[in-house]
């Protein structure tokens, strides 16, 4: 079993920044893949962007140039710099995690593990 815990959500006004962080514990060897979603009020739960152990990255159009996805292995932790945030950006932020090498997986239901979520409120 793999746990995710995310931290370092909250209220920010347009313009800001955040950093999200997406600390892993268990079986983590056999999760090297990990991704961001967020779910809005009223909408689905959409891909933000993901990075494999090799550090490679993949990242939702909605957000490139934007949010910067990063991590330390020795940690087990993977984070989220989100910077020029919009009021579109307003969601609940979910880490996830699953098997796999290159690949990052877009659809949710590839992901085996979730964490909680964490809120990200953007004002205007």
């Amino acid at each position: 079993q793999v746990q995710l815990v995310e931290s370092g959500g909250g209220l920010v006004q347009a313009g800001g920044s955040l950093r999200l962080s997406c600390a892993a514990s268990g079986r983590t060897f056999n999760t090297p893949i990990v991704a961001w979603f967020r779910q809005a009020p009223g909408k689905e739960r959409e891909f933000v962007g993901g990075i494999n152990r090799a550090g490679g990255t993949s990242t939702a159009d909605s957000v490139k140039g934007r949010f910067t996805i990063s991590r330390d292995n020795a940690k087990n932790t993977v984070l989220l710099q989100m910077d020029s945030l919009k009021p579109e950006d307003t969601a609940v932020y979910y880490c996830s995690a699953r098997a796999g090498t290159l690949r990052i997986p877009r659809e949710r239901n590839e992901y085996d593990y979730w964490g909680q979520g964490t809120q990200v409120t953007v004002s205007s």
